[in-house]
């Protein structure tokens, strides 16, 4: 089909979408635009992290939800609104991922509800589906806090409520509370003062936004695949992931270090670009931009010409995607844990690991299941209620292990018919503390018990890079250094990563404990581990010192301290 033929059957969608009752095919095709707009804008959701650490994953999770609620009705033919946007809603909660995620299905969940089986929607009703989705999604959270995605859609709700006063017209209910959402996430940071401190509004409400712009914008005939906010932080750029999907014509990653001679024109920058390649991904930092295209073999020198043409490069990487994939999947294939067996009626539990170390030592300690997970990749509501459902007993405990996941997995205990906990496990020292309570043959509730007073008997530390210049809790950090959190609050920035290290600890009171544990990730290098576990031995002289190979993403060290 020629872009020509292309751009006259969406015309022609759009002018039927405008002009016809509101059904199940109109319903499918917003959901599916405002999906793309959240795509184009994922990086910008993401870059909107309160901490200045490497784990921004709302605009993803986001995206991931809104993939997996469209990807239930894409092959459907319905033209019934309730029936469409109830698999909207059962997509959404299926593919669920992190408190964004989770609060978005909720949303969908709510507004599903609203319009049960209706056959076409009015303006009445789609103000009546938003206050719906907006109590759902209050519901669904036991302490609500304002000034963030829950503010967002109490706005729109009230909006949409207040344009019945003066319209009979969906779009332009859509359009005003378009203008409400920007509004609504722009004041955030007034309600949530974290907010207001690190410099950013909140992202989940940013994400709501984006997906109602990419419906009006859908309606107005407007591109859904071309930038027209701001380009991210150069640190907050998620390079890590890019290998996670190829698609074809995907041959080749070329990234791009440039200094423009003059201020960028963005709408012509990604015009030009999308000519070129696909996941284009742009950052900004101390007048140096960088930019991320994946393009088919025989336009791997275009972006960089056209750079060139913009200003000064500084750095160029080109790497070979197809062979990447390939040695991954070649890698990843041949990895066998010899998790725990268990028996019917025994207790089961399942664990959320970040990397292959971290899920040995967890199937050492005899856990039955490990669900792939950690920062920037929380795992779906699906995949839990899969490994749930895969065991041969019906009493089961989760360690999510991460506070972005807790939510999801409280969530999936709903949809399955056996007995099963969360232990709102918040970091992986937390899960191992867990997991030496564990009796198999004891009871489901004493054991949960015995596990919930374990995660308070451990310290947890992390070692990372600061994504972004800030000052949190009166730390000041700058783009780039490294950065110490302890049991998730910033604490300290340093330049060498073995002085935050030692910042880390000593405020810790590490000398007051027995054991310290350094879980290094998978940008470390051995020799590097041990020079600087000398370095905390030779600080620490009476403390035992242990070293293991965690093999999570983003962050240098986990550190348990016991």
């Amino acid at each position: 089909m020629s872009a020509e033929t292309s751009t006259s059957a969406q015309t022609q969608q759009i002018k039927l979408l405008q002009n016809s009752p509101l059904d199940g095919f109109s319903l499918k095709v917003l959901i599916e635009a405002g999906l793309n707009w959240l795509r184009t804008n994922q990086q910008i959701v993401n870059a909107l992290n309160v901490f200045p650490v490497p784990d921004g994953d709302t605009g993803t999770n986001m995206v991931l939800t809104m993939q997996a609620a469209y990807d239930e009705i894409a092959n459907l033919s319905e033209r019934n609104f309730g029936k469409i946007a109830h698999a909207v809603a059962h997509g959404a909660l299926m593919g669920a991922r992190g408190n964004s995620g989770v609060i978005l299905s909720q949303i969908w969940r709510g507004f599903a509800r609203s319009v049960d089986n209706i056959e076409q929607m009015d303006s009445e009703m789609f103000a009546r589906a938003l206050s719906a989705a907006r109590d759902t999604a209050y519901k669904g959270v036991v302490r609500p806090v304002e000034g963030t995605i829950l503010t967002v859609i109490k706005d729109v709700a009230a909006a949409a409520e207040a344009a019945l006063a003066h319209t009979n017209d969906p779009f332009v209910i859509l359009e005003e509370i378009v203008q409400v959402a920007d509004q609504s996430v722009q004041k955030t940071p007034e309600l949530l003062p974290v907010l207001k401190e690190a410099g950013v509004v909140d992202s989940g409400g940013k994400g709501l936004f984006f997906i109602l712009e990419g419906m009006l914008r859908y309606s107005k005939g407007l591109p859904l695949d071309i930038m027209t906010t701001a380009v991210q932080p150069l640190a907050s750029m998620n390079l890590e992931n890019s290998l996670s999907s190829i698609e074809p014509g995907q041959d080749y990653e070329v990234v791009v270090d440039f200094k423009p001679n003059h201020s960028l024109n963005l709408e012509s920058f990604y015009q030009e670009l999308e000519e070129i390649g696909t996941s284009i991904q742009l950052g900004e930092g101390d007048g140096v931009y960088r930019l991320h295209i994946h393009v088919p073999t025989e336009k791997r020198y275009m972006p960089i010409e056209y750079t060139m043409s913009l200003g000064t490069i500084t750095k160029v990487s080109i790497e070979n995607l197809i062979a990447q994939m390939e040695e991954i999947e070649g890698t990843s294939g041949s990895v066998k844990l010899s998790l725990a067996p268990v028996a019917p009626g025994q207790i089961a539990v399942i664990a959320v690991s970040p990397g292959l170390g971290i899920s040995k030592v967890f199937a050492s300690l005899g856990v039955a299941a490990i669900v792939e997970g950690g920062q920037t990749m929380n795992p779906s509501i699906q995949e839990i209620i899969k490994a749930m459902e895969n065991l041969p007993t019906d009493k089961i405990i989760i360690l999510p292990n991460n506070k972005n996941i807790i939510a999801a997995a409280k969530t999936a205990i709903g949809y399955t018919g056996k007995q099963v906990n969360v232990i709102p496990t918040k970091s992986i020292p937390q899960g191992f503390a867990a997991m030496l309570r564990l009796e198999p043959d004891g009871d489901l509730e004493e054991v949960t018990g015995q596990m919930n007073e374990a995660i308070s008997d451990v310290i947890t530390g992390e070692i990372t890079r600061a994504t972004r210049s800030v000052e949190i809790d009166d730390v000041a950090v700058k783009e780039g250094q490294f950065i110490a959190l302890l049991n998730g609050k910033l604490i300290s920035s340093g330049n060498k990563i073995e002085d935050t290290c030692l910042s880390l600890l000593e405020k810790a009171q590490a000398d007051n404990y027995e054991l310290i544990t350094l879980f290094y990730g998978n940008e470390m290098q051995k020799s590097e581990v041990n020079r600087i576990a000398d370095v905390i031995r030779t600080k620490y002289p009476n403390q035992d010192i242990e070293v293991q190979d965690g093999g999570q993403p983003h962050y240098y060290f986990i550190m348990s301290i016991e």
